[in-house]
């Protein structure tokens, strides 16, 4: 009988690897359709976080990551010990923890969330009276304590490629554009950037904001995030001046090089059944991770039906 083999690829993959995939999409929609997928095999062109995530939502399907070496910046700074030693220290709050890491991180959570619905749980999360830790993002936890008023006490780890874009950096792209300007970042940037934002969201966020722009035409838009989803915004909107947000006076550069291990020759091993098996998880961990990324998916699924 043969297997019946899908493949998933987020937007920060090159374009020739989004076209070889069945979904294309942030973490949040990955995550969804790895859950529901009737798959033997799931070829997950990401990093090891998203893979994790797709065996532990879907324990049946062998899922295979094609390059072992594509793992994320948010996962290496954090040591999961002094985490938890961290999680301890805050016995009265809720750990609410962003979905780029472990699955061993994920074990220690109440909740996961993505950049698409992390200030919605938070909020919620406040409403009930609750006091929440966010780890392991720095930069999204000062955003969001910054926007909301919140105090929650944060991890320090940071996304590598994110972490890059500057204020500096971006008023001198500013100052050298005559005319209108605006900027869209991800939350994963460092606050001041965030602050110069006329849109701050996901990776789809930004996406549906490019779709739906409708302001000057003859604007320029800086984009502080991977480079990657610039291939989809171009498809989406042509006539847009799109560049991407510049990491230091003169670079637009900013790249992601675990997403870039996701080669063609990788990707169709792993279609072949090559490539790291997500296969080391214990039940235990995969049961205890599963929970909190549960409860996110089904506070999505309400929220955004």
């Amino acid at each position: 009988m043969t297997k019946r083999v899908v493949t998933l690829a987020h937007y920060y993959t090159q374009p020739e690897i989004q076209q070889m995939a069945d979904k294309v999409g942030d973490s949040l929609e990955l995550s969804l359709f790895a859950r529901e997928a009737e798959a033997d095999i799931i070829v997950f062109a990401g990093v090891r976080f998203m893979a994790e995530t797709a065996k532990i939502l879907n324990p049946a399907a062998t899922v295979i990551l094609p390059d072992a070496g594509s793992t994320c910046s948010l996962v290496t700074q954090t040591d999961v010990v002094a985490l938890k030693r961290w999680r301890e220290s805050h016995p009265d709050h809720v750990h609410v923890s962003y979905i780029n890491s472990s699955a061993q991180h994920k074990a220690l959570s109440d909740w996961i969330v993505t950049s698409r619905n992390v200030d919605d749980i938070i909020a919620h999360l406040y409403a009930e009276g609750k006091k929440v830790i966010f780890s392991p993002d720095r930069n999204m936890g000062a955003y969001l304590n910054y926007q909301y008023g919140y105090d929650m006490p944060l991890w320090s780890a940071v996304c590598e490629v994110h972490d890059k874009f500057n204020e500096a950096a971006l008023t001198e792209a500013f100052n050298a554009v005559p005319g209108k300007k605006f900027l869209i970042a991800h939350p994963e940037s460092p606050l001041p950037v965030l602050q110069k934002a006329d849109y701050v969201g996901s990776t789809s966020g930004m996406l549906n904001w490019v779709k739906a722009y409708a302001d000057d035409p003859k604007a320029v838009i800086f984009v502080a995030t991977e480079d990657g989803i610039l291939y989809n915004m171009g498809l989406a909107r042509p006539d847009l001046d799109l560049r991407q947000a510049p990491i230091y006076a003169g670079c637009q550069c900013n790249s992601c090089p675990y997403m870039k291990m996701n080669t063609i020759e990788a990707v169709r091993r792993a279609q072949q059944g090559e490539g790291l098996e997500i296969d080391y998880l214990s039940e235990a961990e995969m049961a205890a991770a599963r929970l909190p990324i549960e409860r996110m998916l089904d506070f999505s699924q309400r929220y955004y039906a």
